[in-house]
């Protein structure tokens, strides 16, 4: 048996026939001293409900429920999985709910009836589109009041990255407008069954408690606009939204690129608009 008194999850793969699914872009955490660290990045979880996306055979649920967390929300769109969360939840009764769908599919301010934190090994495949929905909800605050996500490690440093980075885009505009981003840890390849080509890091998001006011889908629309041509100026990149004109109304160089403008000028091309 493991730390926290159920079978090695290496043990409940097996048993359930859950090799992971390149298409669900799965990749499952087995150490549990190192998801036992992620929820530990999430902060204290005792008084928390924690919404976790792609649980798979449940090593991250199991450490999140053994660091004390009131209640776990799992959403998990593969069914084989089911059982063996089932069976971590006949283990904490009554603190982990199982969701069986579709994460693009749900509506997660209507899932827990009260701010919640969210904690997940995202799937690769949807993780980028999840937090740019997250980062976007039209109602703020939100309903997480923090996110401890993984990312492969060039997805992470697009969220963090400050003006000017070669990483800085649209991810960085978005998280650096509303939340406070970090890089908590990296996790290396063999980590993981099976182990991916890059090195993963955890990364963690507040939401700030007054972000620069912005329409959401107006600053969708500029950070799209702005680094869907990078190499190009501004003042062609932003063409289709008033080109010069919106930018000598807002005092910035027509010939900058966007990787050079800061959240707050993103922010003033939105309100121009």
């Amino acid at each position: 048996m493991s730390l926290d008194g159920l079978p090695p999850l290496r043990e409940v793969i097996d048993r359930h026939g859950l090799q992971a699914k390149k298409a669900l872009g799965q990749n499952f955490l087995l150490d549990l001293n190192l998801t036992g660290k992620i929820a530990r990045a999430a902060g204290d979880l005792t008084q928390t409900t924690v919404i976790e996306v792609g649980p798979g055979p449940g090593g991250l649920t199991r450490a999140l429920l053994a660091n004390g967390a009131q209640r776990v929300v799992a959403i998990e769109r593969d069914e084989r999985c089911l059982p063996a969360l089932a069976e971590v939840s006949a283990h904490y009764p009554g603190r982990l709910e199982i969701v069986s769908g579709d994460a693009l599919k749900t509506d997660f301010s209507r899932l827990v009836g009260e701010p919640a934190k969210i904690v997940a090994n995202l799937p690769y495949n949807i993780g980028t589109e999840l937090l740019v929905r997250w980062l976007t909800v039209p109602k703020w605050p939100p309903f997480y009041t923090s996110m401890t996500l993984m990312f492969q490690r060039e997805v992470a440093q697009r969220i963090v990255a400050s003006p000017g980075s070669e990483a800085y885009g649209r991810l960085g505009v978005l998280a650096g407008w509303r939340t406070d981003a970090r890089i908590s840890f990296d996790v290396p390849p063999q980590a993981f069954t099976p182990p991916p080509k890059v090195t993963s890091s955890v990364v963690h998001l507040v939401p700030r408690a007054q972000p620069l006011d912005a329409d959401v889908k107006k600053l969708g629309r500029v950070t799209e606009a702005a680094f869907g041509q990078r190499r190009k100026m501004l003042r062609q990149s932003l063409k289709s939204l008033g080109g010069e004109a919106l930018l000598q109304a807002v005092g910035i160089d027509a010939t900058r690129r966007a990787e050079t403008l800061s959240v707050e000028e993103f922010v003033n091309l939105t309100n121009a608009i």
